[in-house]
């Protein structure tokens, strides 16, 4: 990994923290996981602010990570006008109307039995991945889908982190 700050890291340590968090809660809604990762700026790779939000959310309380959960729209319902749940879910996108009510059903079975929403990094899964692994992973208990949803979440923000860095110094958009 190199040591070379990209423009959207340097952009993301010298914002004034209001905005900062607002970026972040972009990538997790999780209001403790923001906070640590704001406390440890500057970051001088994206490696390190990767390590950081990684420690964050080892230590998230059972209500930060349900706060993190809620902060995800179901797989097959993105939220309207939100580009990044929609480019997450897009192995939804081209499914079978067969494909997404069996989605929807599984959906609100999972969040019947764990109480949340069902979480998976969707990016590059096909409608039938996403499914498959939802049955599989009903069987869980739910202190085991809990760390999976951990784990999961890890990978998400990741992604999200990773398209902030690499995101240009000035997008110019309006906030």
């Amino acid at each position: 990994m190199t040591s070379v700050q990209t423009p959207g890291l340097t952009r993301f340590n010298t914002l004034p923290e209001s905005a900062a968090q607002a970026e972040l809660h972009e990538v997790c809604a999780s209001t403790a996981w923001g906070s640590k990762l704001i406390a440890q700026r500057p970051y001088a790779t994206a490696e390190e602010l990767f390590l950081a939000s990684d420690a964050a959310l080892a230590e998230l309380t059972h209500e930060d990570l349900s706060e993190a959960m809620a902060g995800h729209p179901p797989i097959g319902r993105p939220k309207p006008g939100d580009p990044t749940s929609s480019r997450e879910q897009r192995g939804m996108a081209g499914a079978s109307e067969e494909l997404k009510a069996e989605m929807l059903e599984l959906n609100l079975a999972y969040q019947e039995k764990f109480g949340h929403v069902f979480l998976i990094c969707a990016t590059g899964a096909t409608g039938e991945q996403m499914r498959d692994a939802v049955r599989e992973r009903s069987g869980n208990s739910p202190e085991s889908e809990r760390e999976i949803v951990r784990t999961e979440l890890g990978k998400i923000n990741r992604i999200r982190l990773t398209r902030l860095v690499e995101s240009p110094a000035d997008s110019g958009e309006e906030n």
